[in-house]
C-alpha cells in the first residue's frame, strides 16, 4: 500500500496514518463484512462517509478491494464507481492520453476504466517485436520482416462471462487475428502466418479473409452469411467469452455475429491478438460482463 499524502504537515501525516489504518483494517478482516456484522457497528461503521471517501482516495486498488469487505458501510461507499475514490485512483494509474481520448469511451465509470487497465494487453507476455504504448492499451508492432507477433491480455479467465473490444489502427496486412489463447500458446513465429489458431492452444478469427482458425486448420468462414463485409480499420469488434458455456462469440457494432467456437476447454484462457504488418497498432479494452440482449 502506498499513501500519496502531500504537503508534509501534520494534517497530511494524520491523513496518511488514517489511510494506513484503513488498509490495516481491511487486511485484518477475516471474511466479508466480518468487522461490522449487522451493517457497520464499531469505529469503522461510525466514520462519516465524506471522511472515509477522502481517506480511501489515497489507497491503491488492492487495498480498496479489501476495504470493501470490512463492513457494509465501507462497501456501500466504494460501490459508487464514479466517486472521488475511483476518480483519484484513475488519475494516478491511467495515462492522460487514455483518459482524454476515446479509447475508454464505452466505459462510463472510473472503476470500469481501472478494470480495463488491469485487463489490458500485457507488455511482458508478448513477442519481443511488439510493445504496449504509453496509453497502456495499444499494441505497436515494429517493422520486423518475416515475423508474426502476438500478445496476451494481463489476466485470463476460467469462469464467468467476459467481453472486450479490439480494433486495428493501422493496415492489417495479410494476416490479422483476434481471439483467445492459453498460457502455452506461442506469441511469435517466423513468416507471415495466422499465429492464433495455429495450434491446439489458441482460437482465432482472421479479419483479413474471415476464416476461423484452430489447431492449424480452417474451421469455416465467419460470420456465416453471404458476402460478409470485410473489416474496416478503426472498427471495434466485441469479443464475448463465456467460460460457463465454453463458447467464443463476436459482435460488430450492435450486430451479434454469432458463436464462432464451441466446446472450449476448461482452464484459463486469455484475450490475444497476432499481427504481421509493420508499425500497425491494435487496441484492446476490457468491458466486463457482457450485457444480454
Amino acid at each position: 500500500m502506498s499513501v500519496a499524502a502531500g504537503g508534509g504537515g501534520s494534517g497530511s501525516s494524520c491523513l496518511g496514518a488514517a489511510a494506513a489504518a484503513a488498509a490495516g483494517a481491511a487486511s485484518s478482516a477475516g471474511s466479508p463484512y466480518a468487522a461490522a456484522a449487522g451493517g457497520g457497528s464499531g469505529v469503522a461503521g461510525r466514520l462519516p462517509a465524506r471522511v472515509l471517501e477522502h481517506i480511501f482516495s489515497y489507497l491503491e486498488l488492492s487495498d480498496l478491494m479489501r476495504c470493501s469487505f470490512v463492513c457494509w458501510h465501507w462497501n456501500n461507499i466504494l460501490s459508487d464507481e464514479n466517486s472521488e475514490v475511483w476518480r483519484s485512483l484513475c488519475s494516478r494509474s491511467l495515462s492522460d492520453e487514455a483518459v482524454r481520448s476515446d479509447i475508454l469511451c464505452n466505459l462510463p465509470t472510473y472503476k470500469g476504466k481501472l478494470k480495463a487497465y488491469q485487463h489490458a494487453l500485457s507488455s511482458h507476455d508478448c513477442s519481443r517485436n511488439v510493445y504496449v504504448k504509453k496509453n497502456g492499451f495499444t499494441l505497436h508492432r515494429n517493422p520486423i520482416a518475416q515475423s508474426t507477433d502476438g500478445a496476451r491480455g494481463k489476466i485470463g479467465f476460467s469462469e464467468g462471462r467476459h467481453a472486450w473490444e479490439i480494433w486495428w489502427e493501422g493496415p492489417l496486412g495479410t494476416v490479422a487475428v483476434i481471439g483467445i489463447a492459453t498460457k502455452r500458446a506461442s506469441m511469435q513465429c517466423q513468416g507471415y502466418v495466422a499465429l492464433l489458431g495455429s495450434d491446439d492452444q489458441s482460437w482465432g478469427w482472421n479479419l483479413v479473409d474471415n476464416n476461423l482458425l484452430h489447431n492449424g486448420e480452417v474451421n469455416g468462414n465467419f460470420p456465416q452469411c453471404n458476402n460478409a463485409p470485410k473489416y474496416q480499420i478503426g472498427e471495434r469488434i466485441r469479443v464475448i467469452l463465456d467460460m460457463d458455456d465454453k463458447t467464443l462469440a463476436f459482435e460488430r457494432g450492435f450486430e451479434f455475429l454469432g458463436v464462432a467456437f464451441r466446446g472450449l476447454p476448461k482452464g484459463c484462457l486469455f484475450p490475444a491478438v497476432s499481427a504481421v504488418y509493420g508499425n500497425t497498432e491494435v487496441t484492446m479494452v476490457y468491458l466486463g460482463k457482457p450485457l444480454d440482449g
